[in-house]
C-alpha cells in the first residue's frame, strides 16, 4: 500500500491519540471531535484524493465557525497573556477557518486534480 502523504498520516495518528487521551480524561465532546479529525487526516494521508480533501476542508470550516462564534460569546479577559489567547476558542476558530479554506483551495489546485497545464486567467 502506497502512502499518499506521510505528514498528513503522522498528524492524523497524533490527533487521534490526543483525542483518545482527552476522552480518557473526561473531555468526551472535544476528544471525539479531535479523534474524528485525526481519522480524516489519516485517511487523507493514506488514500489521498480530491473529494476527501474537499470534504475535510468544508468540515474544518464549519467547526472553525462554531469555535469562532463560541469564542465571541465568551466574556473578554482583562489582561490576557499569550497563553490565554492561544487557549481561547476564538483563536482556534479563526485558525481552523483559515486551514479549511486552504484545504479547499488545495483540493482545487492543479497539482491535486491531475491537470498539468495552467488554467486560463
Amino acid at each position: 500500500m502506497k502512502i499518499y502523504s506521510g505528514l498528513d498520516l503522522a498528524i492524523g495518528v497524533a490527533a487521534f491519540f490526543w483525542g483518545a487521551v482527552q476522552v480518557a480524561r473526561g473531555g468526551v465532546g472535544l476528544g471525539v471531535l479531535t479523534m474524528a479529525i485525526g481519522i480524516a487526516l489519516a485517511y487523507i494521508g493514506v488514500r489521498g484524493g480530491r473529494l476527501a480533501l474537499l470534504l475535510f476542508g468544508h468540515g474544518v470550516v464549519i467547526v472553525g465557525c462554531y469555535l469562532a462564534a463560541w469564542g465571541l460569546a465568551l466574556p473578554p479577559l482583562e489582561r490576557p497573556g499569550a497563553a490565554d489567547i492561544l487557549g481561547r476558542p476564538l483563536f482556534w476558530g479563526l485558525f481552523a477557518v483559515g486551514g479549511g479554506v486552504c484545504a479547499i483551495f488545495h483540493a482545487l489546485c492543479s497539482s491535486i486534480s491531475g491537470r498539468r497545464e495552467r488554467p486560463p486567467a
